[in-house]
């Protein structure tokens, strides 16, 4: 009898932690760019006594993650999906933050869709992020739902005067992450499959203390204040809402999005802190 697959895009915190809590009785199949850390991450959970197989993956390119997504098949059943690589923007310029963030999680999107097993389901890491920064009209999101992957950065209100900083790269990557997401459930439905996205907000993980580190310090440190939870959280509780949203009891759960992000965003809207 095949395998029952888990794959994890990311060997950071989160999708590290996303592998220990869904890798129980699977195969896990963990892919990262960075090798060096994919392999550390791998061995982790071998020690761990899980069962893990590993895979590089570019996932600004196309033909990086088809293959990916044809060894995940030649593993097993693909059973669960969990993309949690990306860049931030303290890491990345606004060219390469759409590449991997935008472009890269459509393509992630697109090409698991391909391959997913009936029943199974699979987990996007979007951010808080994507609820914040200028709003979008409607034929932006429209363009953003639609438009064929490769087509994506050919969208006139992607250029460089209309994302001039990473970080608004990163709102807008973030907030098509959202809409790519359930434009691509209707898809992954065609196959028996859910698909959701998680909009976390500050977890300690190399990627966000390379933000805490940076001149953006003193916006954390407002939105942390601000929120009613008033903490930074850890990647198990980003694990424990990816266990819900690809589990049995979200099952009726497609196409969504959560947001968590101990209540900075809603501090945000009730005008308790500002982005500016």
């Amino acid at each position: 009898m095949a395998d029952d697959v888990v794959v994890v895009i990311g060997a950071g915190g989160i999708g590290l932690a996303i592998a220990r809590r869904q890798g129980p009785g699977k195969t896990i199949l963990l892919a990262d760019y960075n090798q060096e850390l994919l392999e550390a991450g791998a061995q982790s959970l071998r020690d761990a006594g899980y069962k893990c197989e590993t895979h590089p993956v570019d996932i600004s390119k196309r033909d990086s993650v088809s293959a990916l997504a044809r060894a995940a098949a030649d593993v097993g059943n693909v059973m669960q999906l969990a993309q949690a690589a990306g860049v931030s923007p303290t890491q990345a310029t606004p060219e390469v933050i759409l590449a991997v963030d935008l472009v890269g999680t459509a393509l992630v999107l697109e090409e698991f869709g391909k391959v997913i097993s009936a029943g199974g389901a699979g987990v996007q890491i979007s951010s808080m992020a994507g609820h914040r920064g200028e709003p979008l009209d409607q034929a932006q999101t429209d363009a953003l739902a639609l438009t064929p992957t490769d087509e994506l950065l050919q969208l006139p209100f992607l250029d460089s005067e209309g994302v001039p900083t990473s970080t608004r790269a990163y709102e807008i990557s973030k907030r098509a992450n959202i809409i790519r997401v359930q434009s691509a459930s209707v898809l992954w439905g065609d196959r028996g499959a859910r698909l959701n996205s998680i909009s976390p907000g500050i977890i300690v993980t190399a990627l966000a203390l390379d933000e805490l580190s940076g001149p953006r310090r003193p916006i954390f440190d407002r939105m942390i204040n601000a929120s009613a939870a008033g903490r930074v959280a850890s990647p198990d509780e980003v694990a424990s809402v990816a266990a819900f949203l690809l589990g049995p009891e979200a099952g009726f759960i497609t196409g969504s999005d959560l947001l968590m992000d101990g209540g900075v965003i809603a501090a945000l809207r009730s005008g308790r802190w500002s982005v500016g």
